[in-house]
């Protein structure tokens, strides 16, 4: 099974999290985090669509290189990242981290480290649309602040 995926349909949840366990009986915890599109940012009128893209090839590299960075720093032993791109709708998933280990610390841990860091170092770029029309979307100084606290310094927000 791939570590990282990047597709356009959907993805299923609980076939993607059994596939992380089959054939290993020292998973003894899954973390995962499923990220959805909202119908709002909190910043004007709502969202009626958000399309994601990504340049193919680099950003598989750049999340497989996540990874590693977390097997180097947690005791997992496995992790699995899907992430959408095209047009998606409100409540659609978007993005699917999940993380195997033999103690839920560490698979806890590990979970909000790739999302942090995926969050603000994987290339993708966002466009949101809204009845006042479409607008890219920009790093948030927040995102950049959590993934701070792992000791890692992004300078995307402005």
């Amino acid at each position: 099974m791939a570590r990282v995926t990047i597709q356009t349909h959907d993805f299923d949840l609980s076939a993607e999290v059994a596939a992380l366990r089959a054939g290993d009986g020292g998973v003894g915890a899954v973390a995962t985090f499923t990220g959805t599109v909202r119908d709002r940012t909190g910043e004007g009128p709502g969202i009626s669509a958000m399309e994601l893209e990504h340049y193919p090839g680099m950003t598989e590299s750049a999340i497989e290189a996540m990874i590693d960075a977390a097997h180097r720093r947690f005791d997992i032993l496995g992790a699995r990242v899907i992430h959408r791109v095209g047009v998606l709708q409100p409540r659609d998933q978007i993005v699917l981290v999940a993380v195997t280990s033999a103690h839920r610390g560490q698979a806890f841990q590990a979970c909000e480290f790739l999302m942090d860091y995926l969050k603000t170092q994987a290339p993708f770029w966002k466009k949101e649309t809204s009845a006042d029309g479409a607008r890219w979307v920009d790093a948030r100084v927040a995102d950049d602040a959590a993934l701070a606290r792992w000791g890692i310094v992004a300078t995307n927000a402005g």
